[in-house]
């Protein structure tokens, strides 16, 4: 651990250190209770239609997400090596992918595809964890990312999500492109991670 983060840390347990007794954690039993109505109609369509209202694109096609990177000039990228067996065949001539990210070149690519482990129709969220997402930078670092869903991995809500989300400890839910409007209130996208945020729905 390094000098300086081990400082702060002790700051920390110094504080905490005098206080004889702390707030018990919350009982949860293990099931979320949802506290909206259910959501009605087709759950893939809700996702791409709110995925949308949050700055997010979604595509069924491989093909239609190439010819839409290309219009973009986004032609230098990262995939998931599991991933572009089956994706590779829509990528033409124009195109450098990589399937091993290096972290030396990271302002190289911009794009990366990944495995998500879900998405939430109710709020257009893309979930990503350690185990189903190849590279963290692969996802979060290039200025595009595409995640690719399965339509069986479409959850309604965001009780559904919370209750299925398992033991892994580090999970992201993606909602939209990367936002923050700090003090001054002015929105900027991309700066904590994309600034653009793709599904790429597969059946």
């Amino acid at each position: 651990m390094n000098l300086a983060r081990e400082k702060i840390l002790g700051r920390v347990r110094a504080a905490l250190a005098p206080l004889k007794t702390r707030a018990a954690y919350p009982d949860f039993s293990g099931q979320a209770v949802a506290t909206t109505s259910p959501l009605s109609g087709d759950v893939g369509e809700r996702f791409k239609a709110r995925l949308e209202l949050v700055g997010g694109k979604a595509f069924e096609e491989a093909s239609a997400l190439a010819a839409w990177l290309k219009a973009e000039d986004y032609t230098r990228g990262y995939c998931d090596p599991a991933l572009w067996p089956r994706l590779s065949s829509a990528f033409g001539a124009g195109f450098t992918v990589e399937t091993s990210f290096d972290r030396q070149r990271v302002d190289d690519y911009q794009f990366g595809i990944t495995q998500a482990v879900g998405a939430i129709a109710e709020s257009g969220s893309i979930i990503l964890n350690d185990s189903t997402t190849s590279s963290r930078l692969g996802a979060l670092a290039p200025w595009v990312h595409i995640a690719v869903v399965s339509k069986q991995q479409i959850l309604p809500d965001l009780m559904s999500a919370v209750n299925a989300l398992g033991n892994d400890p580090n999970i992201i839910w993606c909602t939209g492109p990367s936002k923050t409007a700090d003090v001054e209130g002015i929105l900027i996208q991309g700066v904590h991670g994309p600034g653009a945020q793709i599904a790429l729905l597969e059946p």
